[in-house]
């Protein structure tokens, strides 16, 4: 089960959108704002987020700025849907714009089609540092010759 994160300062938008994916299976969770979504996205790693564009303190353009700031969070794709016509210089901030009302056909075959290509696509993983080496490690014996 794909877990999705909404993100939106509408509390009326957030619930409509919760129904309509929970009956389509989806594990959702909800983030009143920005800098919640952040939070949230930083402990859950959702599968998707969507998330409005005008929020008061951290916008969804600021949102998607902070969320390509960490390796774990910058593979999350990104639905961003708002009234406003995108700016060009912001479009791979995200993965899918969508004008406001929503079209929620559109929508469904946007997660769908993300969360298809993410979850068949090849896996990148983050590059973490390998322990150092205990000192009780064998010592190879090249080092003796």
């Amino acid at each position: 089960m794909s877990t999705i994160l909404l993100v939106d300062d509408d509390v009326d938008s957030l619930w409509l959108l919760q129904i309509i994916l929970v009956g389509r299976g989806y594990q959702v969770l909800l983030a009143e704002g920005g800098a919640a979504g952040l939070d949230k996205a930083a402990q859950c790693l959702p599968d998707l987020i969507v998330t409005d564009w005008n929020m008061p303190d951290m916008d969804g353009v600021a949102l998607c700025e902070r969320l390509k700031c960490y390796p774990a969070l910058a593979q999350i794709p990104v639905v961003m849907a708002s009234g406003r016509v995108p700016p060009e210089d912001k479009s791979t901030l995200w993965n899918v714009f969508l004008s406001k009302p929503v079209d929620l056909n559109a929508l469904e075959s946007a997660i769908d089609s993300l969360l298809a290509k993410r979850l068949s696509g090849p896996q990148t993983h983050i590059n973490v540092p390998a322990p150092p080496i205990s000192r009780w490690q064998p010592i190879p014996s090249k080092l003796w010759a």
